[in-house]
């Protein structure tokens, strides 16, 4: 089967909808949506069959809360003021037992009861002199596709391949760096949604020399500087569920939790849990 993830649009006379079809991740995931829902449901059906994925993600709105409910979803996230200041709730649906059963949830809610007991202060990092934090163009595409090669065995998206990387920045996706010695050491993304206004902050990666300076929390820092002077204030951010470091870093930048998706996508060297954590950036 083809693993190369694809946007599907299907209009239809009662409803219209947008499909990430996710087949590496073994997922289709419902981007938006409008019309009749049950119509859309059964649609999603037959294409979780044609692509034999495991499971079914739809960014639900508000109204539509108990008609995913009764359609045998579990709300798994929220994100505040998604839809244009409208929340969405991420529903999820699982089609095998294994993609429903996992190990590490209990130790992975027993980490966000400590991450909030954490200090919610930052103290203000300033990396050495050296370090030199900018915005990446398609001329970092090698490098940064080097990056996330080096620090990820695994990644949900093909970030590896520098054509991917510049394709992503073509299509509104933003990447800020941080440099030493001329090459890139860390580096994060906002990927924009331009028409409901909201970003995902995301692949975020940081050579383990040179973690001790806190860079991510500055490179995020700076890219929710940028969202802002374009109006864009709902920032969101799905953070490995095992990872500490970065859930840490998430609630100490203000994030808050917001749930977790089960099994979500194959990310470092398996299939993981994912925490969601959102911020409004008009509260800053």
């Amino acid at each position: 089967m083809n693993q190369t993830a694809s946007t599907i649009y299907i209009n239809e006379p009662n409803y219209f909808c947008e499909l990430y079809v996710d087949p590496f991740n073994k997922r289709i995931r419902v981007d938006d949506y409008r019309g009749n829902t049950k119509l859309l449901l059964a649609k999603a059906d037959e294409l979780i069959d044609q692509y034999q994925a495991e499971k079914l993600i739809i960014k639900g709105r508000s109204e539509d809360f108990i008609q995913f409910f009764e359609a045998g979803f579990q709300p798994e996230a929220v994100v505040d003021r998604y839809f244009l200041g409208s929340d969405a709730h991420f529903f999820s649906k699982f089609y095998t037992p294994e993609r429903k059963r996992n190990e590490n949830w209990i130790t992975e809610d027993g980490m966000i009861q400590s991450i909030y007991q954490l200090n919610r202060s930052v103290n203000k990092v300033i990396p050495p002199q050296d370090y030199e934090l900018k915005k990446a163009d398609e001329s970092c595409a090698d490098e940064l596709s080097a990056l996330y090669k080096q620090i990820f065995q695994i990644y949900p998206t093909p970030l590896h391949r520098p054509e991917y990387v510049k394709k992503t920045m073509k299509d509104g996706t933003i990447y800020y760096v941080f440099m030493y010695q001329g090459k890139i050491v860390s580096a994060a993304s906002a990927e924009i949604n331009a028409f409901y206004k909201n970003a995902e902050l995301t692949d975020c990666a940081t050579m383990t020399e040179h973690r001790k300076y806190g860079l991510m929390k500055l490179i995020l820092q700076e890219i929710e500087t940028d969202l802002m002077k374009n109006g864009i204030f709902c920032a969101y951010s799905i953070a490995r569920a095992l990872s500490f470091g970065m859930n840490a870093a998430l609630f100490q930048l203000g994030y808050s939790y917001r749930g977790r998706f089960m099994n979500n996508c194959y990310i470092y060297d398996k299939l993981e849990n994912m925490n969601m954590w959102v911020k409004n950036l008009a509260d800053c």
